[in-house]
């Protein structure tokens, strides 16, 4: 009885934690199909409706930094309690808001509570598992969170259409009541006497000892480098797949579909390795030899089939590096595993944030291809070159 019910909390555990980290996306690209129309309701231009877009993704960061610390002194549970109910207020305030900028600010502090639960996925997972039952959770987290940019405009822009906005906004309120119902049933994963001390000088001690931890900083920056070449096809793939091939919207969204299919069939393969340093390995080979064939085909052929293929290939092999570099990066971080999630984390949406302004600068498709392929032979440097003890699976 007692192995069934430490099952059945597994299973909730990873579902649990898997909502929480796709979180993000949904609370960032969810209301994107109504864009247009907050324009007409708010009175305002394109370019100011999309600061709640900015800000909701600065809120998403600025969280991350600042609840990961917090969780590792006060807990894992009071602080997911904190960031829902923060989250809760402020969608609430975004349904109420008659002004773009208290919208705008709204939106800020709904960033900052579902950060929280992106923070915590990560955190709550390393508290409890080692080696392959960790992989395991971060690859299904991994899955989740790759499709969940995908669900969350197609599902916006259905109900944009029917209800308007504010639906939109409904839905991702009910989506925080289901997440808070669900808390309920979580256990808190880091017991009083694995806390750390009060105070700043324990907080920043923290930081240090997660910087020093060898092998912690290139697993880090080569997360940072796989969001940052995936940032530049998803901030390529509209305009390049629209545009350059005169596709519709409805077949954009289906191949854009199936490429988020390919990284979470990636992320769910990355635990057959038998060390997480493998799985990364292979990972970013794939990836960098699919980048480096979308830039060879680029001069060669600019058939459909030319683009897809190497896409495909290249986003397949990101499906093995996310995972393997986060289970990576949180076994170093262990004894601090709150400011460990929250530098991948952070480090993760700033290199995204920068690198996706990128594709813009010239032939936005050579951009991105460029861009991909420079990213890709960094992670490489940084896996290959950057001595890891091994972590077996």
């Amino acid at each position: 009885m007692e192995k069934e019910s430490s099952q059945g909390y597994f299973l909730y555990l990873v579902l649990f934690l898997g909502l929480l980290n796709g979180f993000g996306p949904f609370v960032i690209d969810m209301y994107l199909p109504a864009l247009p129309e907050m324009t007409h309701v708010f009175k305002t231009s394109a370019s100011v409706i999309q600061l709640g877009l900015t800000f909701c993704m600065g809120g998403l960061a600025v969280g991350q930094v600042l609840l990961g610390p917090v969780s590792d002194r006060f807990g894992r549970k009071a602080v997911l309690l904190f960031s829902l109910f923060l989250y809760l207020s402020a969608t609430v305030g975004c349904l109420c808001s008659e002004s773009i900028w208290i919208f705008t600010f709204f939106r800020f502090l709904e960033g900052i509570g579902a950060a929280g639960g992106i923070v915590l996925s990560r955190s709550v997972a390393t508290d409890l598992y080692h080696g392959r039952q960790l992989a395991k959770i971060i690859a299904f987290i991994s899955a989740i969170n790759g499709l969940a940019p995908i669900a969350a405009p197609l599902s916006g822009g259905l109900v944009a259409q029917i209800v308007g906005w504010r639906g939109i906004f409904l839905i991702l309120l009910s989506l925080g009541i289901c997440l808070t119902l669900g808390s309920l049933f979580f256990r808190e994963s880091l017991p009083p006497d694995r806390r750390s001390g009060a105070g700043w000088k324990n907080v920043l001690k923290g930081f240090g000892d997660i910087l020093r931890e060898k092998g912690f900083i290139p697993a880090s920056l080569a997360y940072a480098c796989s969001i940052s070449a995936i940032f530049c096809y998803i901030s390529a793939a509209p305009f390049i797949i629209q545009q350059e091939y005169n596709l519709s919207g409805v077949q954009f969204s289906l191949i854009f579909a199936f490429n988020a299919l390919v990284i979470a069939c990636g992320s769910i393969l990355s635990v057959k390795f038998s060390s997480v340093e493998k799985s990364l390995k292979f990972g970013a080979l794939l990836a960098f030899f699919g980048a480096g064939c979308c830039l060879l085909l680029y001069f060669l052929s600019q058939s459909l089939l030319a683009y897809l293929v190497p896409v495909a290939l290249m986003l397949f092999g990101l499906g093995f590096m996310f995972p393997s570099s986060t289970t990576l990066a949180m076994e170093k971080g262990r004894k601090y595993a709150g400011i460990a999630s929250s530098v991948v984390g952070g480090l993760g949406y700033l290199a995204g944030g920068l690198a996706a302004p990128l594709v813009g600068i010239g032939d936005i498709k050579l951009a991105s291809f460029s861009w991909s392929f420079v990213f890709l032979l960094a992670s490489l440097l940084l896996i290959f070159f950057c001595d890891h003890r091994k972590t077996r699976l």
